[in-house]
């Protein structure tokens, strides 16, 4: 008896012990569970740095004349806002103004009413038969003259006001209409000459004619780099069309003993052949011009003849000198092999002089 006893306790032993050692097996081939904080898939996500890449850059500027193709200028008395990609995947680049807006918050910015009238003329305008168009104006009266193109060509002139619509466009009430200082009833009745005869549905982007009153649409009309913001006032300061973006003059008063400078700040921006990445460069004029004039077609051309330094944070700090003060002729600054075999031979002067 005792003997069958201890046979079934030996044989429950190694039953015992063989379904410990299986399942701890198992347990060792199948890895870890899922579910365990342990495991992959309880990581925290990686964070790229595609996000911080792709962020607007932010923009502030203070007396900067920016040139927006070769026949028309922005004076921008002061800026705050961002710069923001024009394309998902493609970074704002100052060698393609079309890569990127201008979305102002607060701004106050001019433009030349006779720098207006010549560009309406050779790029603006082109198509329309309206031509030879001048302007002139105070405050939110405006006399717009030119010569139409219908059957015959006509000296006209057109008095209205200019106000800010919802929309962020620029509209033209259109008061008073005349051709030869003699209203166009009484001389040109048979032609129907409308407001709508001087720009022509569709012949010109960004201009819409409605009725009397005619639609200017700045971000569409003008060339690059393009500008968004809530426009809040228009009005002509002899000599130039201000206007004025959010709640701007405050600031205005408040920096105008300022340095005319251009800062951008974050986000990703190409200059040439470089990329920087958490933007940091303030751009200074170092002329004593009212305005700091930067042009982004020969933007390179005044990095070469001002003087570039890094800050301890890898930020840039780029004095640069206006357009019309470049020399005309610079000889190349390029290191020759010669002096790099000689350890001898003293520096180039250009970079002595500089220090």
């Amino acid at each position: 008896m005792l003997a069958r006893f201890g046979l079934l306790i030996y044989s429950v032993v190694i039953t015992i012990v063989l379904l410990v050692w299986y399942f701890v097996g198992a347990a060792k081939h199948a890895g870890p569970s899922p579910a365990s904080p342990k495991g992959p898939s309880a990581a925290a996500p990686a964070v790229t740095p595609a996000a911080a890449d792709a962020a607007p850059i932010n923009v502030y500027a203070h007396n900067l004349m920016l040139r927006k193709g070769p026949n028309f200028r922005i004076y921008v008395r002061w800026l705050r806002g961002q710069m923001s990609r024009a394309h998902r995947d493609v970074n704002p680049s100052f060698d393609d103004p079309e890569s990127f807006f201008l979305d102002i918050k607060t701004g106050v910015l001019r433009a030349n009413i006779g720098d207006i009238a010549h560009f309406l003329n050779t790029e603006g305008a082109s198509n329309s038969p309206l031509k030879n168009i001048a302007l002139s104006g105070k405050e939110d009266q405006v006399k717009l003259t030119g010569t139409l193109h219908k059957v015959i060509p006509v000296p006209i002139e057109l008095d209205g006001a200019i106000t800010v619509v919802p929309d962020n466009r620029i509209q033209l009430h259109v008061k008073k209409l005349s051709a030869l200082k003699i209203p166009l009833k009484g001389l040109l009745g048979a032609f129907h000459v409308t407001v709508s005869d001087l720009f022509q549905s569709g012949s010109v982007k960004g201009i819409q004619v409605t009725g009397n009153d005619i639609f200017f649409d700045t971000q569409t009309l003008l060339p690059p780099p393009h500008i968004r913001g809530q426009l809040t006032k228009v009005h002509i300061v002899n000599p130039d069309l201000e206007e004025v973006y959010g709640k701007a003059q405050t600031d205005v008063q408040r920096v105008q003993q300022w340095r005319n400078f251009l800062r951008l700040r974050d986000g990703t921006l190409d200059l040439g052949k470089l990329t920087m990445h958490h933007v940091d460069i303030i751009m200074v004029d170092i002329s004593k011009d009212a305005w700091f004039d930067l042009d982004l077609n020969h933007y390179q051309d005044q990095l070469v003849n001002g003087y570039t330094r890094m800050t301890p944070q890898a930020g840039l700090q780029i004095f640069m000198p206006d357009l019309d003060q470049i020399p005309a002729k610079k000889a190349a600054e390029n290191i020759s092999l010669e002096w790099l075999k000689h350890r001898n031979m003293p520096p180039p002067p250009d970079v002595t002089s500089s220090q």
